[in-house]
């Protein structure tokens, strides 16, 4: 089964009514039962949600309604994560990307619906593109 990966920035767009990516993110996220995650890009969705003035828990109560599933085990993923950081700390790359790029290996068709056009230079696998929903 597929993973549906969302990145903080496709939740951001989908939170945030006043976004110019709103309606896609909207319509993108209509098209799923669920999106899984991980913590830090959960930490960092929170974060970008206070920074707009917005409830910064919006994202978090996405989980607890069962929306946005945290299914990303960092610390059994850490030595695959240092490893894309460094590979592409010329960008560079966070700890969330990392996590995201990690958890789209663990699934062959997995899709991240990301605002973030890193992830057209992010390679899965050392060399596979990262199959993406991106307006």
């Amino acid at each position: 089964m597929a993973k549906n990966i969302a990145d903080a920035s496709a939740v951001i767009a989908f939170l945030d009514a006043s976004d110019s990516q709103n309606k896609w993110a909207t319509a993108q996220f209509s098209r799923f039962d669920f999106l899984e995650t991980c913590s830090p890009a959960l930490a960092e969705a929170c974060a970008r949600m206070r920074f707009a003035g917005l409830e910064e828990t919006l994202p978090l109560k996405m989980v607890r309604a069962g929306f946005l599933r945290v299914t990303f085990d960092e610390s059994k993923n850490i030595t695959r994560v240092i490893e894309l950081m460094e590979k592409y700390s010329d960008l560079p790359m966070d700890f969330a990307d990392a996590c995201l790029v990690a958890m789209s290996e663990e699934q062959k068709d997995s899709v991240v619906l990301t605002l973030d056009s890193d992830f057209k230079i992010y390679r899965r696998h050392g060399r596979g593109h990262i199959p993406m929903l991106s307006p």
